[in-house]
């Protein structure tokens, strides 16, 4: 098993910034994609960003940009730096990892409120 702990939400003015950070543990030498993904109530959970255990990214339209996705593969940890952030990014972000052996893992989540 994987085991995701969220970091790094909060509340930001429009304009702003944050950075979220996700820390893996456990069988973490079966982590293949990590990414970031994003669910406000009553919609489905959408991707933001991701990234594959050698680096290549890949952004939802709505952040490119913006957003940039990164990971240390030697500490486990994936990281999202926001910038620019808009109302419309408010909601619950998730980090998540992809086994080699076709797992999905979920961390808790992390409230990101963006003031208009």
């Amino acid at each position: 098993q994987v085991q995701l702990v969220e970091s790094g939400g909060g509340f930001v003015q429009a304009g702003g910034s944050l950075k979220l950070s996700c820390a893996a543990s456990g069988k973490t030498f079966s982590i293949n994609d990590m990414g970031w993904y994003r669910q406000a109530p009553g919609k489905q959970r959408e991707l933001v960003a991701a990234i594959t255990r050698l680096g290549r990214t890949d952004y939802s339209e709505s952040v490119k940009g913006r957003f940039t996705i990164s990971r240390d593969n030697v500490k486990n940890i994936v990281y999202l730096q926001m910038n620019n952030l808009k109302h419309e990014d408010t909601d619950v972000y998730y980090c998540n990892a992809k086994s080699i052996y076709g797992q999905d893992f979920w961390g808790l989540g992390t409230q990101v409120t963006v003031s208009s």
